[in-house]
């Protein structure tokens, strides 16, 4: 249970809609099913998660029999838990045994959907920053960077997007637009981008808005489609669903209880000021973007450390 590992769960949960599948990997030299398989797997059930890859590590630390007997003891947690057994591969890294099986699996049990160039553009910003160097010369400066994922349709040079929440301050959120200026994959322009990736976007805003991450978690879309975007700067409603949780009590949420809430790669603090009926009316700290109905990840302070403790959705009446 290393540091961190709860607030990359959480973000799993909240990036659900942009999972095509998972590879799982299950040490052949430990004990199985450890906690933080459990965990795991329940969170894939739980987010929907169902072309899966088994992937059993470090087989060449132990003998041949024991790698069987565990296989077979992933094969009957499966199937009693999700009613199915998956591929299960047995690996190792340190001889590169079964790579190519592995490759041949993620094409068979994960294979890349289908998508479609007409859906509506819509991509989470993962991180922005400022391309420009100290003491570069006002004319020469050039627009903010983010590096955004896209869910669905495409993007090209040309387009305009607007950008959500944005700005945000005490008293006012403030969406931004910009121009894409041009598009980038690793060292590569691209003309039109497409779902799958990091795709860099070069925009006309100031870099200041865009320097250090500041706009890590907000939802981009095109310029015409702002209405696909509700922005939540203070109040938030949320059905929730508590995940069991094995390796901690995880009673049900109480009023003026602190929470951490991740939707896609978004990020913010809250505080319950009302329960009714399954639904958390939270107080936010900062605002978050939403399109459609995403799943949001809640986490809780359980001693000195946020854990991930319920799966909800945005209602907007009740």
């Amino acid at each position: 249970d290393s540091p961190g590992h709860e607030s990359l769960m959480a973000n799993a949960v909240a990036a659900s809609s942009i999972i095509d599948g998972a590879l799982f990997l299950i040490a052949a030299n430990e004990e199985f099913p450890q906690e933080q398989t459990k965990e795991h797997l329940e969170i894939l059930k739980l987010i929907g998660v169902k072309n899966i890859v088994v992937v059993q590590t470090k087989i060449d630390l132990v003998e041949k029999e024991k790698a069987k007997k565990q296989a077979e003891e992933i094969k009957e947690y499966f199937r009693q838990k999700f009613g199915y057994v998956p591929i299960i591969i047995p690996s190792s890294a340190t001889y590169s045994l079964n790579i190519d099986k592995i490759i041949k699996a993620i094409e068979l049990f994960i294979p890349t959907p289908e998508r479609d160039p007409s859906k509506d553009f819509v991509a989470y910003v993962l991180r922005s920053f400022d391309v420009n160097k100290p003491g570069t010369p006002v004319k020469e400066l050039k627009g903010g960077v983010i590096g955004v994922t896209i869910s669905s349709g495409t993007i090209k040079k040309g387009d305009r997007v607007s950008i959500f929440p944005g700005y945000f301050g005490e008293k006012e959120t403030l969406p931004l637009s910009s121009e894409v200026l041009y598009l980038m994959e690793e060292k590569e322009k691209l003309e039109t981008a497409n779902p799958g990736g990091l795709i860099a976007i070069a925009t006309s805003l100031d870099p200041s808005l865009t320097r250090s991450d500041a706009l890590a978690g907000n939802v981009v879309v095109k310029e015409d489609k702002k209405d696909l975007v509700k922005v939540y700067d203070k109040v938030i409603k949320i059905k929730y669903s508590l995940i069991e949780r094995e390796d901690f009590e995880n009673p049900l949420l109480k009023e003026r209880e602190a929470l951490l809430i991740n939707v896609n790669t978004a990020t913010t603090a809250g505080v319950i000021i009302e329960l009714k009926k399954g639904i958390a009316t939270v107080v936010l700290k900062r605002p978050i973007a939403v399109v459609g109905k995403e799943k949001l990840a809640i986490s809780r302070r359980i001693g000195n450390r946020w854990r991930l403790s319920a799966i909800g959705e945005v209602v907007e009446k009740t």
